[in-house]
């Protein structure tokens, strides 16, 4: 099974209808309560290209590992890559799979009163029933075995994923994951990266830690690196490894956290 079946397996949503949208290098999984695909690749073609033709005419806004500046007349989804890349500190490409995941996310619901959209192990959710999604982490132990509660008043909620280890984007660091919860897929998805940027080591997870700290509008934090995990914020996990040791998953916040 490859790392994206893995993945895209991993939210537990009986009722749906699932589909898929590719569209060069987006390749969008949703799950929705009716078959959306004409809809949600009209959707994809349009923010891409509103996306290529700004980049043609700002190269570096494809390029940057830094946060720029954008026009407030700006497309929409340039706007939000930008935001997000701002709030943290990376690069606004570091944004674009959660961006591109929340618009036609939001787009959807419009049409479906419930709507998954998973893009590249991003993910923009918007629930009327509580759900689980699966925290894949390559080969860590902790990888398939713990899952993140989420309530419907928590959506529309963004749940990003960013590794050193797993995957192609580009990244610093060399944790198993970092994975961010926030009401912005798009701050989620660039805080996701800039956190897992310094874990280059089970001793690094704290450091991601105090920086997740540091990044306003971050609803959580998981970071997995080797056997350790560390957990900041308002976050409800389950599944089979509530027997090991609270030892080792050193976190930053008392409150919010269900094992």
């Amino acid at each position: 099974m490859s790392r994206v079946e893995t993945y895209r397996r991993g939210v537990k949503d009986q009722g749906l209808y699932s589909f898929t949208v590719q569209v060069k290098e987006t390749d969008l999984y949703i799950r929705a309560q009716r078959k959306l695909v004409c809809e949600a690749e009209a959707m994809v073609l349009q923010y891409r290209q509103d996306l290529q033709d700004y980049i043609k005419g700002h190269p570096s806004f494809g390029s940057s590992l830094r946060p720029l500046e954008v026009e407030p007349n700006a497309p929409l989804i340039v706007r939000m890559m930008a935001q997000a890349a701002k709030a943290a500190d990376v690069g606004p490409m570091a944004a674009v799979a959660g961006t591109i995941a929340e618009l036609v996310g939001k787009d959807l619901c419009r049409l479906s009163p419930e709507v998954i959209v998973e893009n590249g192990g991003d993910i923009f959710l918007y629930l009327p029933e509580k759900r689980r999604v699966g925290l894949y982490a390559g080969e860590s132990p902790f990888s398939n075995k713990i899952a993140i509660e989420i309530e419907p008043d928590e959506t529309p909620l963004g749940i990003c994923t960013s590794s050193g280890l797993v995957g192609h984007s580009l990244s610093f660091g060399n944790c198993d994951a970092v994975t961010v919860l926030s009401p912005s897929t798009p701050l989620a998805d660039a805080a996701a990266t800039r956190i897992a940027n310094i874990i280059k080591s089970e001793e690094d997870i704290n450091r991601g830690i105090e920086l997740a700290k540091s990044i306003r509008g971050l609803k959580a934090v998981i970071i997995v690196a080797g056997e350790k995990m560390g957990l900041y914020g308002e976050v409800c996990l389950c599944g089979g490894f509530s027997s090991e040791p609270t030892s080792n998953w050193p976190h930053g916040n008392e409150a919010g956290i269900g094992l």
